[in-house]
């Protein structure tokens, strides 16, 4: 009977244990949302936390653009980066700088080209964003681009 008291209470302490993580990590505030005339979006991401839950968040919205540097192992976070998306007929829908790695869109479905621009040099994705099915591009930059170490 003891033996089982003792499980049954490293159980439970794991059980809390989890959930304090969960609620831990879905108290992190996501940063303000904002609007370009009808597109509504958030940008951040600096920082594990911000960027943990940009990362959940990005679920629920039809695009997410990340912006990185390659460097020569990995690739590095990119921030300030000037972004404007333009739709199929080339009207720009958004126009706006992102305040961290991550930025996350309600757009409509549609096909959409997206010029981000780091330090002067400019970056190009096409991207298509369906009813349901979130679309994801990654834009990189190559080493050195905002002046750090190649």
């Amino acid at each position: 009977m003891r033996t089982l008291n003792k499980r049954f209470a490293a159980a439970a302490t794991l059980c809390a244990l989890m959930a304090g993580a969960a609620l831990a990590q879905a108290a992190t505030p996501l940063p303000p949302v904002h609007h370009s005339g009808p597109v509504a979006y958030l940008s951040g991401g600096i920082g594990v936390d911000e960027a943990t839950a940009i990362q959940h968040a990005s679920r629920q919205w039809p695009l997410t653009l990340e912006f990185a540097i390659k460097d020569k192992q990995r690739s590095e976070f990119a921030a300030d980066v000037a972004v404007k998306v333009h739709d199929a007929k080339g009207h720009c829908v958004l126009d706006t700088t992102a305040g961290g790695p991550f930025l996350l869109a309600k757009l409509p479905p549609g096909h959409y080209t997206v010029d981000a621009t780091l330090a002067g040099k400019t970056e190009h994705a096409k991207v298509t964003v369906a009813s349901g099915h979130p679309a994801k591009a990654l834009l990189l930059w190559p080493a050195g681009t905002d002046g750090t170490r190649s």
